[in-house]
């Protein structure tokens, strides 16, 4: 795979390569580019900035695509690049600052819209836990990995994964005994 720098001649096997290189990325792109997406959109909590995470991510993915050596991590790999751009974009001051929106605020809202669960009160919750219990909430019961697997994904150990769930838990079901109409049947008298 020699490239005669300085004439500028690419040799046809490393066209081959690249060639290969750029299918099986696309490949996995188009196959795994909806399961990022909705876990880049229950990490942020805007669809915008979700689609914003997976071209990052994938772009710093496609970067590193050769030193993956074991393919079959790739999601796991992703998933970690998500997390970490996430963390840092709001670390940015300016991030903190902006806030999004599908609508112009001097329109009148409207309120009878079908909820996908994208309102909901409980999604609600969820976005006002702190990052990294956010992240285990996100990874653990939306995406339904085991808790080695956030481990992993998080770079925190087990127990980590386990303490920020249960105070996740603990705050959200503080919350919803505040709110009667989320409570399940029986449940509001606890």
């Amino acid at each position: 795979m020699e490239c005669l720098v300085e004439t500028g001649v690419v040799t046809r096997m490393d066209r081959a390569t690249t060639s290969t290189r750029d299918a099986e990325f696309e490949e996995y792109m188009a196959a795994r580019q909806p399961s990022l997406l909705r876990t880049a959109y229950l990490l942020t909590g805007d669809r915008h900035s979700a689609e914003d995470l997976v071209q990052t991510s994938l772009a710093k993915l496609y970067l590193s695509w050769d030193k993956v050596q074991k393919r079959e991590l790739l999601d796991g790999y992703v998933r970690r690049i998500m997390v970490n751009e996430n963390n840092s974009l709001w670390r940015r001051a300016w991030k903190r600052k902006e806030v999004t929106t599908d609508e112009v605020p001097e329109r009148a809202h409207v309120t009878d819209r079908h909820d996908h669960g994208e309102r909901s009160a409980l999604w609600d919750f969820v976005q006002t836990l702190p990052r990294k219990q956010r992240a285990v909430i996100v990874l653990r019961y939306y995406e339904d990995l085991t808790e080695a697997e956030v481990a992993d994904t998080l770079g925190i150990s087990v127990g980590t994964v386990k303490s920020q769930a249960s105070r996740a838990l603990a705050s959200m079901r503080q919350r919803v005994h505040t709110q009667p109409m989320l409570a399940r049947d029986g449940e509001e008298e606890r």
